[in-house]
């Protein structure tokens, strides 16, 4: 035999069980676990409720009641639900972690219960120095009373009481406030707190003798006309989220065992905001702060409903992010998608009430839902030539769609390409240019194009052969000033006579400009570089009307440096005209135009008296 084998084996080492510190774990609840020592009245009326419904089960036609009682810095919490025995008691109170909802075969019904992380009385500790509860099985009609008393420090007693201490069964929790939490048992706390958490609850649940469920929820109840359903929604709604909404919107989703409703913003909010809702699980307000119930661009409302097929979280204050949770939010998403389509179909006046406001969400979300876009893209309003128009509206009008990428781009060429008949849409806002670009996806035949200064030049009137022949030295005179600032200068004739000249350029123009200005800046190694990047783009070009009596009086000048000092000057205003943000070089150019103008203008012949 394997003298390995003959050694004896070495002793298993015996189990131990942990030692839990409750003080410990009290200070991890109240500071980490839980958002607010609240929540300990939630967790009182949570375990009544399932009591309630455990007695239920067994017994359908068994009373449901739950009455809290608050006085003097204590609370009392009594409802007929499904009670307790003494070994019930040791098993299930004095067992940090332990669900009664595990035993007994209640497994398979846990889905009708609220709790399910055993955590239950303990959350109590967090405003109460000592627990008493007082319970009675209905399971075990002839079992006594039994009595549970715990401490803060982890200590507890159990004893029996004669049957008078509890006739009926049920169950009775008493707490006494610790130092410095008092206010959480006043009277009017717990009411507060009993009618946040429990308007929705389905039993009998009273404060006193003040009932706090405010049954049916209002998107349940019947109304007489839709209008007035409407005013009652919006009514919960002020009084729940603090606003008057735009709509309201129905959430039912059957299969998910959802009901609610959302509220539609009535001011404009950030895309980047999370947006919280007001959750009930099953009744209990679960959570007031639950940002993942709806897809993100659904940032325009706010939501309040009842499920009982959501998961949360062990702190019960938030939803567990679970394949469930992600079916939900399609299904909600997918109702406030119907309700916008609804609007497009048969209401556009309350859909143009909702555009004015939320259309930035709206162009959000048609970006990346091709059902949206089609959708709603017709409906979206936009800044064009034509004034604020729907992209069907305007296509409508103009066989090219034509649009700008900036805002500055769209100033330069809006006056100009409205008295030419151009259609244009400024598509310098977020979004906008993505979305124009995508209409012919939406409206096949639909021709759009990137407006350039080509374009827009093209589409102004020529002058005259002999007439631009004649101005020749007064263009060529023109074109050497404007030279070294990279910009040409043409003759058109185009509409309102008002403008005396137009600056155009477009991105391809300006890229090489940059490049130009950062050559001629440039060390010797950079410049050769910069210079080897040398694009073929059109330059600049300063386009004069010559249907503008100024422009016709400059045309007739002789003089080489007042002709330069003006062509600067019909630069610079075009450039102030279209809002475009000026280089050093152009400030310069405005500074030395309007100081040559003013010594022009105050030119006095020496040959002629001073006269005053």
């Amino acid at each position: 035999m394997d003298s390995q084998t003959s050694q004896p084996s070495p002793a298993s080492p015996s189990p131990h069980t942990f030692q839990v510190d409750l003080r410990g774990l009290v200070d991890l609840l109240s500071h980490h676990l839980y958002s607010s020592p609240k929540v300990y009245l939630r967790e009182l009326l949570q375990n009544a409720v399932d009591a309630i419904t455990a007695r239920r089960a067994e017994q359908p036609d068994a009373p449901a009641t739950v009455r809290l009682h608050a006085e003097g810095g204590a609370l009392r919490v009594e409802d007929s639900g499904i009670g307790l025995t003494e070994s019930d008691v040791h098993s299930l109170l004095a067992t940090i972690g332990r669900s009664s909802k595990r035993d007994d075969g209640l497994e398979s019904a846990r889905s009708d219960f609220l709790g399910q992380f055993g955590i239950g009385l303990l959350a109590c500790f967090v405003v109460a120095e000592r627990i008493r509860v007082v319970s009675r099985s209905a399971r075990t009609p002839d079992a006594a009373p039994v009595e549970w008393t715990a401490a803060d420090d982890g200590s507890y007693t159990v004893r029996t009481l004669p049957h008078s201490a509890r006739p009926e069964p049920g169950t009775t929790v008493h707490l006494v406030a610790r130092a410095g939490a008092a206010e959480w048992l006043s009277p009017e706390r717990v009411r507060s707190l009993a009618r946040d958490f429990g308007a929705l609850l389905p039993y009998d649940v009273r404060v006193g003798e003040e009932p706090i469920a405010d049954l049916p929820a209002p998107w349940d109840r019947s109304y007489p006309s839709p209008a007035t359903r409407r005013v009652a929604l919006a009514r919960h709604c002020h009084d729940l989220f603090g606003f008057t909404p735009l709509d309201s919107i129905d959430l039912d989703v059957p299969l998910a065992g959802i009901r609610g409703v959302a509220y539609v913003l009535p001011s404009a909010v950030s895309p980047a905001q999370r947006a919280s809702h007001r959750v009930h699980l099953k009744g209990m307000l679960l959570t007031e702060r639950a940002e993942q119930l709806l897809p993100d661009w659904a940032f325009f409302v706010r939501c309040v409903l009842d499920t009982d097929s959501l998961r949360p979280t062990a702190s019960r204050e938030s939803l567990y992010e679970d394949e469930t949770l992600a079916a939900v939010r399609e299904a909600l998403g997918e109702r406030i998608r119907s309700w916008l389509t609804g609007l497009a179909a048969g209401d556009p006046e309350r859909l143009a009430a909702f555009l004015s406001v939320h259309h930035l969400g709206v162009k959000s979300l048609a970006r990346h839902d091709p059902e949206m876009l089609r959708t709603m893209l017709p409906w979206l309003p936009f800044e064009t030539t034509d004034g604020r128009l729907s992209l069907e509206e305007f296509a409508q009008r103009h066989p090219v769609v034509h649009f700008t990428r900036t805002v500055e781009e769209y100033r330069q060429v809006a006056p100009i390409a409205s008295a030419q008949g151009v259609g244009v849409v400024n598509g310098g806002y977020t979004y906008d240019s993505e979305l124009v670009e995508a209409l012919p996806s939406v409206r096949p035949g639909t021709v759009v194009s990137e407006l350039d200064a080509d374009t827009v030049t093209a589409h102004l009137d020529g002058v005259d052969p002999a007439e631009e022949l004649a101005l020749s030295a007064f263009l060529a005179a023109a074109r050497a000033r404007l030279d070294p600032l990279g910009c040409d200068v043409v003759l058109r004739a185009f509409h309102p006579l008002s403008v005396p000249a137009l600056h155009l350029d477009d991105r391809a123009a300006r890229h090489e400009q940059a490049r130009a200005d950062a050559e001629e800046q440039a060390d010797d190694l950079w410049a050769g570089i910069l210079g080897s990047l040398r694009g073929s783009a059109p330059r600049a070009r300063l386009v004069l009307n010559h249907l503008n009596p100024l422009i016709r009086r400059i045309s007739s000048l002789d003089e080489p440096d007042l002709i330069g000092t003006a062509t600067e000057s019909l630069y610079g205003q075009a450039l102030l005209m279209a809002q475009r943000p000026l280089r050093p070089a152009d400030s310069a150019l405005l500074n030395r135009a309007f100081i040559g103008l003013l010594e022009w203008a105050t030119h006095t012949d020496p040959g002629k008296d001073d006269r005053r």
